[in-house]
């Protein structure tokens, strides 16, 4: 009565292309590698190069927060004289920052 019959109308341009159902997907990984999976691959290098480059006499921070003087570099593990004589051992990646040198007295 008030409302008119609505009808199906013809296909109007066919389906879209596939190229175009996945260009979404591609533009979002894309953004994510430059977003998140570059930075963290260049953290993880330099992280590399800082822990290859110890040396004796080092002041440096670990993951836990203890600092401390490198006071001997082996293959895997650092000692580190933490005050009063006492010394730890570390494992070389538990190294978070390599200090300046005379920040620690």
């Amino acid at each position: 009565m008030l409302i008119s019959n609505a009808y199906a109308q013809a296909a109007g341009g066919g389906e879209p292309s596939s190229l175009m159902t996945l260009l979404p997907l591609l533009l979002m990984f894309v953004v994510l590698y430059f977003v998140m999976i570059r930075p963290q691959m260049k953290r993880q290098k330099e992280h590399k190069a800082m822990i290859e480059a110890l040396a004796k006499g080092d002041e440096v921070v670990s993951a836990g927060g203890i600092a401390g003087k490198v006071t001997s570099v082996g293959e895997s593990f650092v000692g580190l004289d933490i005050g009063g004589n006492v010394e730890v051992q570390l494992q070389r990646s538990a190294v978070a920052q390599v200090l300046p040198k005379g920040s620690l007295k």
